[in-house]
């Protein structure tokens, strides 16, 4: 009699469920937001002035702008391609018509490359060719172990001329910057003549320049990916040639983002954590 009991018990219990509709099951889940953002397209869209997301071509993908390649071709990046960077391989880009005419901005760059142990590397350069130095320079110098560099990020206001000022934020310490994907950023404020400059979508730190604003970049013709403006054949800047303590980014670069406003610290943020997912 327990059996038969302990059975009826299963017969009910059964009967009492549901049949299974496949058609009323739903797998996908809400994707997870960061700062009220889903996708990193959503971020200051009307903003974004220049990108180069180095998807298998090397073109702005706002103005159209198309870069040259010198040793460069691509690989696999975050999502899709990128920028596959060797010794003495670059690109060499004009800048856009929105570049030029920057004042407040922010730029934010992807890098995956082994540790520098040969010298500085610079993914991005707004370059100056008549200035030793770029009117943005954003590099790491040789660390000082295998899993941390120094960042600098230079800034000079004058593009095209050799007279002007310096902004230099520096020298801040970061952690693991070497062979895996990790993110460069800098914002500036022409009100203050402040930048804040972030490491993986956090601010490392923030530096002034008395006098620096009003930048004026409209004597602005070059960029380049890929190194520091004097490590081109030829150098793009009258103002020196290759120096020793200089290198080229070896492994690989993409998602170049520039927006005409300064990102704040939640949108930096924001935009770090959906690229490094792919959105």
């Amino acid at each position: 009699m327990a059996a038969l009991s302990g059975l009826a018990i299963i017969f009910t219990i059964s009967g009492c469920q549901k049949s299974f509709d496949p058609k009323s099951y739903d797998p996908a889940k809400p994707l997870p937001t960061f700062g009220g953002y889903s996708s990193s397209s959503q971020i200051e869209t009307g903003n974004l002035v220049a990108y180069w997301p180095f998807n298998g071509n090397l073109k702005d993908s706002i103005s159209g702008t198309a870069g040259v390649a010198t040793g460069t071709s691509f690989t696999a990046g975050i999502a899709g391609q990128a920028l596959k960077c060797a010794t003495n391989a670059y690109v060499i880009s004009a800048a856009p018509a929105a570049v030029k005419a920057l004042h407040s901005f922010s730029l934010t760059v992807w890098y995956n490359n082994p540790e520098n142990t040969n010298g500085l590397i610079n993914p991005v350069d707004i370059v100056n060719n008549q200035y030793f130095w770029g009117n943005l320079d954003m590099f790491i110098e040789n660390p000082p172990s295998a899993t941390s560099g120094n960042l600098k990020v230079h800034l000079f206001d004058n593009g095209g001329s050799s007279t002007g000022t310096d902004l230099w934020a520096g020298d801040y310490t970061i952690t693991n910057p070497f062979g895996t994907w990790c993110q460069l950023g800098v914002t500036y404020n022409d009100e203050t003549s402040t930048a804040v400059v972030y490491f993986n979508g956090a601010p490392v730190g923030t530096a002034t320049s008395t006098g620096f604003a009003p930048l004026n970049w409209s004597g602005v013709t070059q960029m380049v990916f890929g190194t520091v403006q004097f490590e081109t054949n030829p150098s793009l800047t009258s103002a020196t040639g290759s120096q020793p303590w200089a290198n080229y980014l070896t492994g690989a670069m993409e998602h170049v983002r520039i927006y005409g406003t300064v990102l704040t610290a939640a949108e930096a943020s924001a935009l770090y954590n959906l690229e490094k997912l792919g959105r």
